[in-house]
C-alpha cells in the first residue's frame, strides 16, 4: 500500500489475487466513505535495479533520489522526461516505476537510449 497523499492510496497486489484483495478491503472498510478503483489496465510497472538505477532514473527525473531525500519505502508522484509516474523506492537499489501503458513504450525507449550514457 503506497501513500500518495492525505486520501490517496496506490494497492499493488499479485494480478491473481487483485479481486479478493479488493474484496477483503472492500468489507473492512465497510460503511467508511471511499472509493476503492480498479486502475490495473491503466498502468504497467517497470522496475530497475543495480547501482545505477538512481543514477539512470535521475537522468530525467526533477527529484532528488539520493537515500537520504528519497529513502527505502519512499513514493511520490513525478514525471520521468514527459511521462507522470508514481515512484517507488522498494529497496537500496530498486526503483518500481508505475507508468500510463500510452507512455510506457516512451518511458522504456527513453531508458533504453540513457543506459547507452551509463558510466563505465
Amino acid at each position: 500500500m503506497l501513500w500518495l497523499g492525505p486520501d490517496e492510496f496506490l494497492m499493488i497486489a499479485p494480478e491473481t489475487e487483485a479481486t479478493a484483495v479488493a474484496a477483503d478491503l472492500a468489507a473492512a472498510l465497510g460503511t467508511l466513505p471511499h472509493s476503492l478503483v480498479d486502475v490495473s489496465h491503466r498502468q504497467v510497472t517497470l522496475e530497475l535495479s543495480g547501482p545505477r538505477a538512481e543514477w539512470l532514473l535521475g537522468a530525467q527525473c526533477p527529484l532528488p533520489l539520493d537515500l537520504r531525500a528519497f529513502p527505502v519505502g519512499m513514493c511520490t508522484r513525478t514525471v520521468f522526461a514527459k511521462a507522470e509516474i508514481v515512484l517507488w523506492r522498494s529497496s537500496t537499489e530498486t526503483f518500481r516505476m508505475e507508468v500510463a501503458r500510452s507512455f510506457t513504450q516512451y518511458v522504456v525507449d527513453l531508458l533504453l537510449e540513457i543506459s547507452r550514457e551509463l558510466p563505465a
